[in-house]
């Protein structure tokens, strides 16, 4: 699922003096984003998937998954419905059911898990770091990507 929505006002482009987005501001909703599992998932063959991609959740994702029954038996049970409805791809697997995401190392989780909450409350996948040599302030991509690359 891919949506595109019409210019949004956002951090670059608003002009508070005029109310709204300037007229050369056109952002567009990013709605799909890629992912680098820190261990990855190991299938039963044997094959580990640690690419993927995370959409942004709809209200209907929430709502669904607090009716399922699991959820219902075991609230911690939440996360795993969850994930599973949002991760549409993990390597070549395009079917990610919650038995995937039962299956996962705990890091691996934990890692969706903050993926979640930054592209779903934050609007982003940037967090900021400090070097520790040099103590200087720079965001990175914690969605991962792959080695070398910038």
């Amino acid at each position: 699922m891919r949506r595109t929505s019409a210019p949004a006002a956002l951090d670059a482009g608003h002009d508070p003096d005029r109310g709204g987005a300037s007229s050369t501001a056109r952002d567009t909703l990013r709605t799909e984003f890629g992912f680098l599992l820190p261990r990855g998932y190991v299938d039963s063959a044997g094959t580990v998937h640690r690419d993927g991609v995370m959409r942004l959740a709809t209200a209907r994702d929430e709502l669904v998954s607090q009716r399922d029954d699991r959820v219902r038996e075991n609230p911690s049970y939440l996360t795993v419905v969850l994930i599973s409805r949002v991760v549409s791809r993990l390597g070549g697997i395009e079917d990610v059911h919650a038995g995937i995401v039962e299956n996962m190392f705990a890091s691996d989780l934990a890692f969706l898990q903050d993926l979640y909450r930054r592209i779903n409350q934050d609007g982003h996948t940037r967090a900021g770091v400090t070097c520790p040599e040099c103590g200087s302030d720079f965001a990175v991509d914690i969605a991962g990507g792959r080695l070398g690359e910038s």
